[in-house]
């Protein structure tokens, strides 16, 4: 029934023959439960764009749980007329609601007027004085309560709880006490469906490893399949063992690069397989690839023979240390804009683009940088001169060759290069030789004309 309809004194569940003979230019249509539940199913997973939990409530309504996201619009006002502005932009009539629970936001929006937002603790107040029936309470009940008077939520939550669970049972009491929040309500969010998983059943449960082995690798297969043709590859992927039980174990591994070879894949969920406890035997296997990306095979040189996949080369080497050590174990250092030695690096995965231009060649940096500079004793001819000898850990050092300085000054945004460092304004940085032909890289924080005496400290070797 649309909005016409409903104004002309039609309700649903009216019978047809008293519609027409209300509105004789009425027109109806045969329903069809099926496309109305595919329609609903269609919107949940499209208002995924608003939040990651959604839920279906047939036959016409929806439950987005936007804890911790609706800050993204502007708050819960512009985000429901955001929702509001695009489904009717293609045709859908909605009313929207917000609260604190889910049975006051389901009565706000079946029963309240335009986009309604209840802020928490104000739930009872905007559901007074709606009806009873606000409460989703059966047909039966809302019309026994009607004839007692009990017409709005109002006064049925100001009877005793007892004389209403004597009367009419559980329910009436479980309804209010779920839009007040003093109890618990779970909803059945709907994950928008992954195009790219591939299910495995056995006619028999498996369990020895070389059956988790050879099931890994089948399905691999299958899914693999399925992207080459699509030409396309991805950069996770989960497997999944479903037990007897019940119980579902997952693996998941990543791609530095995105791939779609299936015994790279299985190469890689090898080492994890032997954690899998089947219980009393695995009887479902699924896998779903995730960050689905286009991947085409590319030709490197013009004399190379055939194509060449773009998972040749270092990727499948990383991939496999990735996989041993874990992803935080495997980086590639990145020149990062700062003027503080410390942090002008950064850790990128190994195989991702640079976004930053190279180091610069004219002020060479120490192989090895020590991510807190150490203190050193050291001598220096006059206040401003590179020092002549220094001590580090405990060892003396003769400089035979000294070059400098570069001063780099302090960004004033922070507070200090370094906790462990004082908070000077400037460092004079030296690269230092000794007598034995060790190359360090050494600086003088401060000013010998500042109000703290300067300090030595060494941050780096050459070699």
């Amino acid at each position: 029934m649309d909005a016409a309809a409903a104004g002309l004194g039609l309700f649903v569940g009216q019978k047809a023959t008293d519609a027409a003979a209300l509105v004789p230019e009425l027109v109806t249509a045969e329903a069809d439960p099926a496309a109305d539940g595919a329609a609903l199913e269609a919107l949940c997973d499209w208002c995924a764009r608003f939040s990651p939990a959604v839920a279906i409530d047939p036959p016409d309504c929806l439950f987005l749980d936007i804890t911790g996201v609706a800050h993204l619009w502007g708050g819960e006002a512009a985000m429901a007329d955001d929702l509001t502005a695009r489904l009717a932009a293609n045709g859908i009539p909605v009313r929207v609601s917000a609260a604190a629970t889910v049975g006051a936001a389901w009565a706000l929006a079946h029963f309240a007027a335009g986009i309604t937002i209840a802020a928490p603790g104000e739930e009872m107040a905007r559901l007074a004085p709606l009806p009873a029936s606000a409460l989703r309470l059966e047909r039966e009940t809302a019309a026994q309560l009607g004839r007692l008077g009990l017409t709005t939520v109002g006064r049925l939550a100001g009877t005793p709880r007892d004389q209403l669970t004597r009367r009419f049972g559980p329910e009436v009491v479980r309804r209010l006490d779920q839009a007040r929040g003093r109890a618990e309500e779970a909803l059945g969010f709907r994950r928008p469906p992954n195009p790219w998983f591939v299910r495995l059943a056995f006619a028999e449960p498996i369990s020895t490893p070389d059956d988790l082995t050879r099931a890994a690798g089948d399905i691999a297969a299958r899914l693999c399949a399925r992207l080459e043709a699509e030409g396309r590859g991805a950069r996770r992927f989960e497997l999944c063992f479903h037990r007897l039980d019940g119980v579902a174990q997952r693996l998941f591994v990543g791609l530095s690069l995105p791939g779609r070879a299936a015994t790279r894949i299985v190469r890689l969920f090898a080492p994890h397989l032997e954690s899998i406890d089947p219980g009393f035997g695995i009887e479902v296997v699924t896998l779903a690839a995730e960050a689905v990306e286009r991947l085409s095979p590319r030709q490197q040189t013009l004399d190379s023979g055939g194509e060449i996949s773009p998972e040749d080369g270092i990727a499948p080497l990383v991939d496999r240390l990735a996989a041993r050590l874990g992803t935080a174990a495997v980086w590639r250092a990145e020149p990062f804009a700062s003027h503080a030695p410390e942090r002008a690096a950064a850790r990128r995965p190994p195989l991702t683009l640079s976004q930053e231009g190279a180091w610069d060649l004219k002020r060479p940096r120490p192989l090895r940088l020590f991510s807190r500079p150490e203190p050193i004793e050291a001598i220096a001819p006059v206040p401003d001169d590179p020092p002549v000898f220094f001590r580090w850990r405990g060892l003396a050092h003769r400089v035979r060759r000294a070059e400098g300085p570069e001063r780099l000054a302090r960004e004033w945004w922070r507070l200090a290069f370094n906790e462990a460092a004082d908070p000077v304004l400037v460092r004079d940085y030296y690269r230092v030789e000794d007598e034995a032909g060790g190359r360090f890289w050494l600086f003088r924080a401060g000013l010998h004309t500042g109000p703290a005496p300067a300090k030595w400290w060494m941050h780096g070797l050459f070699g």
